[in-house]
């Protein structure tokens, strides 16, 4: 079956979910807690439900693979991966920045995905071997170089405070070694973002498939690196992930591999 239908599936879904988010976004709505930090809301459960309930329609025997419920297997070889509301304290804070990710792996290979960023209607989308786009307009990540003229992004795990691997030595070093780092609460728009050249590389520790699989797609197919902090094969099972342009991939490398600070 051709990537671009079920590019067309999440398309669809994501532009639902988003306006649902956009519509309540200054409303009241009920919000809970999974961790000390970690936030859901009513909207990240509504809108989980209704892309699920899309992709359904068109696809029943698929599996999915989403932030907030468990669902069925599936097929085995169709895996919906689903984040409903990247960015749910963002959300929760009335700051808007956060977005819809989705993305299909068959076979354990990304072939399609979209991150739709409702506040400022960007749709970024991707399949395999087809490129990378902006609202139709297609991608390519920056050429800029070296690090030290380079803009990052990053973020933090929830249990920063407490479990020693937290990224806090990374981030002292690459605010050293950069021009800048942005920490704005989003992984997938960061990776949509790298995607677009507004950024030139991200790295962050403890990440979940649905933060990063539709991300890593977009950078991929927009000329961009994605792999793990040594450089090594990357795949959405991996809770570390390093992305870049591939002119400062490299260096990004070397100062990962910097002894971390007990």
């Amino acid at each position: 079956m051709p990537a671009s239908r079920f590019l067309d599936c999440a398309i669809e879904a994501a532009l639902a979910a988003g306006q649902l988010q956009r519509s309540r976004f200054d409303a009241a709505f009920s919000i809970d807690l999974k961790g000390a930090k970690n936030l859901v809301t009513e909207l990240d459960l509504a809108s989980e439900a209704l892309i699920v309930e899309m992709i359904h329609a068109r696809f029943p025997e698929h599996g999915i693979l989403a932030e907030e419920r468990d669902y069925p297997a599936g097929d085995g070889q169709h895996v919906w991966i689903i984040d409903p509301l990247d960015g749910t304290t963002n959300y929760a804070h009335g700051f808007p920045w956060f977005c819809v990710s989705i993305a299909l792996a068959v076979g354990g290979e990304l072939v399609a995905g979209v991150i739709y960023n409702p506040m400022t209607d960007e749709l970024f989308s991707a399949t395999v071997g087809g490129g990378a786009f902006r609202n139709g307009r297609r991608l390519s990540v920056s050429n800029r170089q070296p690090l030290a003229g380079s803009l990052l992004g990053t973020g933090f795990p929830y249990d920063c405070a407490t479990d020693p691997e937290n990224n806090f030595d990374h981030f002292i070093r690459f605010q050293k070694a950069a021009r800048g780092i942005r920490r704005a609460g989003a992984a997938a728009l960061d990776l949509a973002y790298l995607a677009a050249g507004r950024l030139d590389g991200f790295w962050e520790v403890k990440l979940k498939p649905w933060d990063v699989a539709a991300g890593t797609l977009l950078v991929r197919e927009a000329g961009g690196m994605a792999t793990a902090f040594d450089g090594s094969a990357y795949d959405v099972t991996n809770h570390r992930i390093l992305a870049s342009n591939g002119q400062i991939h490299n260096e990004m490398i070397a100062l990962l591999a910097e002894k971390e600070k007990p």
